[in-house]
């Protein structure tokens, strides 16, 4: 759930706020600005990419429901518009990653 925005100072349920933290830090990163224990990017990686795989065969099953006539026009078209996005935003982050591990290959040590 999304915590409301206060203003600096403000407390949340009555209760004080605690001395010496610091405020500004957002949620699941420490003032020190180190992530919290547990937040793995190779996991949310995985993630990422069996949700778009799914987009994608979810596209393919609905392109073939409304080739039999089990599916509207409109629901083909948004499917196919979601997995074609879905697409698009995968090779997006494909090609960031592989410019960034070309980059740090051409770095001297």
């Amino acid at each position: 759930m999304i915590d409301p925005i206060l203003p600096p100072g403000a407390s949340t349920a009555g209760s004080a706020p605690v001395a010496g933290a610091n405020s500004a830090a957002p949620r699941g990163i420490s003032p020190a600005g180190n992530a919290e224990a547990g937040v793995d990017f190779g996991a949310l990686l995985t993630e990422l990419a069996s949700n778009a795989a799914g987009l994608i065969r979810n596209a393919e099953a609905m392109s073939i429901a409304g080739i039999q006539g089990r599916a509207s026009v409109q629901q083909v078209v948004e499917a196919v518009m979601s997995a074609e996005q879905t697409l698009q935003g995968a090779v997006a982050i494909r090609d960031k990653v592989v410019a960034a591990y070309l980059e740090l290959s051409r770095m001297q040590i």
